[in-house]
């Protein structure tokens, strides 16, 4: 007879079988196999909240090969994933094997790898009661909410929606936001920009003017401009002075969930559902050739900024002989985590630092190498030494105005050699200015002033959300995805392309809960829940007591707005727009099926025409010359076809250009994102070319 560890899914069991051997059987119940029932509230709110679980549906044959098995086994252990999620499914599997809750059966692992399932299963502990009861107050928090607020929409909006503790205040971040923009006034102001020419090397550079008779200065109109155009004319420009130090730049700490998703966002356009998709993946385990299965990074739902001993020494190691002493730092870095995190777990990094992104490459899926490789590089350089950068800022005066031209250049690159944060990417733009010395007279090349508005606040993206839901602290690092899913599968928030922008649903919703019930989409009071749901997990608070905290107040609130909306309904405008009917020349509104939007005629049900939605493609069809449309698969990928389907079944994922081929003249197609090629279509060119940098 074996020993049974279970786990939540098969590519995880066939990991950590692998590190187990022969004494050991592992399977997978397919995560969750209790949950409260779908069909009915299945919380007891007149006992303590007393929650009613059965098992799920679909489940019963992994039930069953469950309980077959752990017939068979001399010990069992759970194995799940080392966070409340994990530890409540542990526990529903403990109660319907009937195991002894007092029994050292828990194991957790951090990394899949041999270190980490050894050192897992040498430390098995009785489940965490505090974290399984943070898990169920959370789950029946959102319970009472969603079972009790959506029958209220369904009665004052329509049927179908529902409601949610986080996704309410996700979406209240979006409709403020655009709130803003809408009421956003555009401020005109002026620059005056010059070039100038060094006298010692003739290499031109850029200034431009930053006070007048030595006060800070904002120029509001064109008057104003041309005055101080008018106070340079024949003037003549010398360098007062020149600063130059150098500058110490510091690597970004290696990733946690957050910052993991942001960066995605920004570096591969990822959504925060594939991020996590393909982090998990490269967690649970994957073949790689010439190593067999294994975990290629530590557990990827974290806010810590730990690492461990063995990470350091081993990130040094391979630092030091690949790039040299010198791109070390003088001792490993450690990285304060924030104040309110949870240090079970360490930072996202790989494993095994010597598993390069290029040895495994041909072991994972594209999205699979691209995330580990982000993952792999911001980890290796979070442990190199400090760039350093020569930077110089020169004034430059001419009648009493002052011109600031800045530049910088790398003198030693540091952990900038592998890995560069988006947000840094920006000094890459600046240049290097001329030599130039005090008293150095300039050559004016050219002056102008131009005009410029004040620009909104941008709409939020899947990165900046996120960002901010983290520093509300709104959430959990494992809820950052799944609130984005929800909001936007439900129609409450669209992508119009990377920006996030609220529909009418949306806001006619976010507009009736601040009226009525403020406190569930207050950022604050939804922050100060998740601490208090934290305070449970660490056993300094009752879970019964904060349901009641929040639940008796929740239940008079409701009443409250029964008693303010009875036999009131709100209406849901529809968006129109400029697509005519050709039935009866009303304009048309958007409409939403199971398969997405479409125009409709307002005028239904007497004029009941409907259109697809055709957005128009840059370019044209290589075969047959008619336009290119956007498209998506049954999958939700995005591709292009020709408009003349079915006759003509010309399609592609790459994107059309309006560029034109130089060998044929068709349009060109782009492969491979920002850092691919441009190819030509047309069966039978054959041309293509890297895609400037």
């Amino acid at each position: 007879m074996s020993d049974l560890v279970i786990v939540e899914s098969p590519a995880k069991a066939k990991t950590i079988q692998k590190y187990l051997g022969s004494g050991y059987e592992v399977i997978a119940s397919m995560g969750h196999i209790r949950d409260l029932p779908k069909s009915k509230m299945g919380v007891d709110k007149e006992h303590d909240f007393q929650p009613q679980y059965t098992d799920m549906k679909g489940k019963e044959d992994v039930i069953k090969e469950l309980k077959k098995r752990a017939k068979k086994c001399d010990k069992i252990y759970l194995a799940t994933d080392p966070d409340r999620e994990g530890e409540a499914i542990s526990w529903h599997i403990a109660q319907m094997l009937k195991l002894d809750m007092n029994e050292n059966n828990r194991v957790a692992f951090n990394e899949i790898t041999k270190t980490g399932v050894t050192n897992g299963m040498n430390d098995p502990h009785k489940i965490d009661i505090d974290l399984v009861n943070a898990q169920q107050a959370r789950r029946i928090l959102d319970r009472l909410v969603g079972y009790e607020l959506s029958p209220f929409l369904w009665k004052k909006v329509k049927r179908g929606l529902s409601a949610g503790r986080v996704q309410s205040v996700a979406v209240r971040l979006v409709v403020d936001r655009e709130n803003e923009i809408r009421k956003f006034v555009p401020k005109e102001y002026w620059s005056i920009d010059a070039t100038f020419t060094a006298p010692s090397s003739r290499r031109v550079f850029d200034a431009a003017l930053v006070a007048v008779d030595g006060e800070k200065l904002e120029i509001p109109n064109q008057t104003d401009a041309d005055n101080i155009l008018k106070r340079l004319e024949n003037a003549e420009y010398f360098v007062k002075s020149v600063k130059k130090r150098v500058t110490k730049k510091q690597p970004s700490p290696p990733f946690i969930t957050s910052t993991l998703q942001q960066e995605a966002s920004k570096k591969l356009s990822f959504a925060a559902k594939r991020t996590m998709k393909a982090a998990q993946e490269l967690y649970e385990g994957v073949d790689v050739e010439g190593v067999g299965a294994v975990g290629l990074i530590t557990y990827m739902r974290t806010d810590s900024l730990r690492i461990s001993d063995e990470a350091k020494a081993a990130a040094a190691q391979y630092i030091e002989t690949v790039y040299g002493k010198e791109y070390l730092p003088p001792e490993p870095r450690t990285f304060k985590s924030k104040s309110n995190a949870q240090d079970a777990h360490e930072a996202i990094r790989p494993s095994t630092p010597d598993l390069t992104p290029e040895r495994v490459k041909s072991s994972l899926s594209s999205d699979q190498y691209r995330l580990y490789k982000l993952i792999w590089e911001r980890f290796i350089a979070s442990q190199m030494a400090n760039a350093l950068l020569d930077t110089v800022s020169a004034d430059i005066e001419a009648n009493g105005c002052t011109f600031r031209a800045s530049g910088y250049s790398v003198k030693f690159d540091g952990f900038m050699k592998l890995y560069v944060e988006t947000s840094d990417t920006d000094e890459g733009s600046k240049k290097m200015l001329p030599e130039l010395k005090v008293d150095d007279k300039l050559k004016l090349k050219s002056i102008a002033g131009n005009q410029h508005f004040t620009q909104p606040p941008a709409r939020f993206t899947e990165a900046s959300l996120i960002k901010a839901l983290e520093e509300n602290g709104i959430g959990r690092p494992s809820t950052y995805a799944p609130t984005i899913t929800t909001i936007t599968s439900r129609r409450y928030v669209e992508h119009e392309g990377k920006a996030l922008k609220p529909t009418n649903l949306g806001e006619v919703i976010t507009d009736l809960m601040k009226d009525h019930f403020n406190k569930i989409v207050d950022a604050k009071f939804t922050a100060d829940m998740e601490n208090n749901l934290d305070e449970v997990e660490n056993g300094s608070k009752d879970w019964v007591s904060t349901l009641h905290e929040f639940y008796d107040d929740f239940s008079e609130t409701l009443k409250k707005a029964e008693e303010a909306m009875d036999g009131k309904r709100v209406k849901v405008p529809d968006e129109e727009t400029d697509e005519i009917c050709e039935l009866c020349g009303k304009n048309m509104v958007i409409k939403y099926s199971k398969y997405g939007k479409f125009y409709a005629c307002p005028g239904f049900p007497d004029c009941r025409n409907t259109k697809k939605i055709v957005v128009e493609a840059d370019g044209k069809c290589p075969r047959c010359g008619k336009r290119m449309l956007l498209k998506k698969s049954k999958k939700g990928r995005s591709f292009y076809g020709c408009e003349g389907y079915p006759d003509c079944s010309f399609m592609t994922w790459n994107v059309p250009t309006k560029e034109e081929c130089p060998q044929c003249g068709k349009n060109l197609f782009t492969k491979g994102g920002k850092s691919g090629k441009l190819v030509c279509e047309n069966e039978g060119c054959g041309y293509e070319r890297e895609l400037k940098k």
